[in-house]
């Protein structure tokens, strides 16, 4: 059981946020167009990267897993889309327009994202519930863990973005995308490889609960600080 919930600890710590950056960026007034290259160089760092980190996280603890899944799933679940959306977005803009694609054609599809994360986590913990019942303390020690990580990195990243003088608008962003994950992806994998009633998708869960209520927390700390980050004064 340590060892599944090691596995998915490692699913998900290693996945760097993609498109819940942009909530969160546009709940703290973030630089839009800083957001979207943070988005992009995480997507290429997840296609290259991202197995190769895995694969040797969980090879220190002797673990191994499905390497040919593992691949089909970040194609899956990463690169098709990504080259989708740049086909699409070729597509829209030269034989419609750029406003069209930004006012029109992507609002269509606010809600479809949260829609079906919802529903993932509805059938997850339909099949978790009598893990969960039975074993509360592991859920508390899978969530301490991913708890310490958000906000450290968090903390680290914001300070150290005051310290070199970034804008507000980029620091809150920027230091938002290093402390989340993208849980997406990590959920999906673990499914994919070990199923949908496994402990390793039950930690990635866990992740995701834990993850959504401590940003929007950063969130709120972020807006409540703009004047001291603003200042001339570090503490």
């Amino acid at each position: 059981m340590a060892t599944d919930y090691l596995i998915g600890a490692v699913l998900l710590g290693t996945a760097p946020c993609t498109a819940m950056v942009f909530v969160w960026s546009e709940l703290t007034k973030g630089n839009g167009a800083y957001t979207l290259v943070q988005v992009a160089t995480n997507d290429i760092i997840i296609l290259f990267a991202y197995i190769p980190i895995v694969t040797y996280l969980l090879g220190i603890s002797n673990i191994t897993i499905p390497y040919d899944t593992l691949i089909m799933s970040v194609i899956l679940f990463v690169a098709i889309p990504f080259i989708v959306s740049i086909l699409t977005r070729r597509y829209i803009t030269n034989h419609e327009s750029k406003d069209y694609l930004e006012n029109k054609f992507i609002p269509k599809f606010n809600n479809i994202t949260t829609i079906g994360l919802l529903l993932t986590l509805i059938f997850i913990f339909s099949f978790q519930g009598n893990l969960i019942i039975s074993n509360p303390q592991d859920i508390i020690l899978i969530a301490i863990p991913f708890t310490i990580q958000i906000f450290l990195i968090f903390v680290i990243g914001y300070f150290s973005a005051k310290l070199i003088k970034l804008p507000q608008n980029i620091a809150a962003p920027a230091s938002m995308v290093g402390a989340s994950n993208f849980f997406e992806l990590a959920v999906a994998i673990a499914i994919a490889l070990y199923g949908i009633g496994s402990p390793v998708a039950l930690a990635t869960t866990v992740g995701v609960l834990i993850e959504v209520p401590i940003m929007l927390t950063l969130v709120k700390i972020i807006n409540k600080t703009k004047d001291w980050y603003n200042s001339n004064n570090i503490y």
